[in-house]
């Protein structure tokens, strides 16, 4: 695994994030089966309480196979507390638009600034002028992430399994 700097934070701005100075964000092989497992058990725990804050029954982040991490065209970058996996962020690049596939974190681990941390990570390591993300519409605490980092809503919608959705751009300026 390759160890990332937090991007652009200067000094005075870990002084005031002091879990940044102590943490590190690395690149995760989600093509090794112990890797692509550790990842899914993430998955797993916080998209579970997800599920309940929207109030899902059939919540297909929840149906995620190990196969399908390790066969996954994404790239993966993992915030360690320690030696503990903490949360996740699955992004996807395109052209001219970076899009945050999943962003998880550890229950455990809720409320720490670990969710912003890589949201920061991924705007400061990619040169892309948009970025997009979505989340469940009664996910309050992912919506207050997003508009914290300037995301706007774009719009929303209902999925085939009856999850109400909201969609965030992120331009640039």
């Amino acid at each position: 695994m390759k160890d990332l700097s937090f991007g652009n934070f200067n000094k005075n701005q870990n002084e005031s994030r002091p879990y940044l100075s102590q943490q590190l964000i690395r690149t995760l092989n989600h093509k090794e089966q112990q890797v692509a497992h550790k990842i899914r058990t993430v998955f797993q725990a916080s998209y579970a309480i997800e599920a309940k804050l929207l109030n899902a029954i059939d919540f297909p982040p929840l149906k995620r196979t190990l196969v399908e991490f390790l066969d996954s065209k994404n790239e993966f970058y993992g915030f360690y507390k320690g030696k503990n996996l903490a949360g996740v962020v699955e992004v996807k690049t395109e052209t001219n638009n970076t899009h945050i596939q999943s962003l998880v974190v550890h229950p455990a681990y809720f409320r720490k600034g670990i969710g912003s941390a890589l949201v920061q990570f991924v705007l400061d390591n990619y040169n892309t002028n948009t970025f997009t993300v979505e989340t469940g519409l009664a996910n309050e605490p992912a919506k207050d992430l997003y508009y914290g980092f300037h995301f706007r809503k774009v719009k929303e919608y209902n999925t085939e399994q009856g999850i109400n959705k909201i969609a965030f751009l992120m331009q640039r300026a």
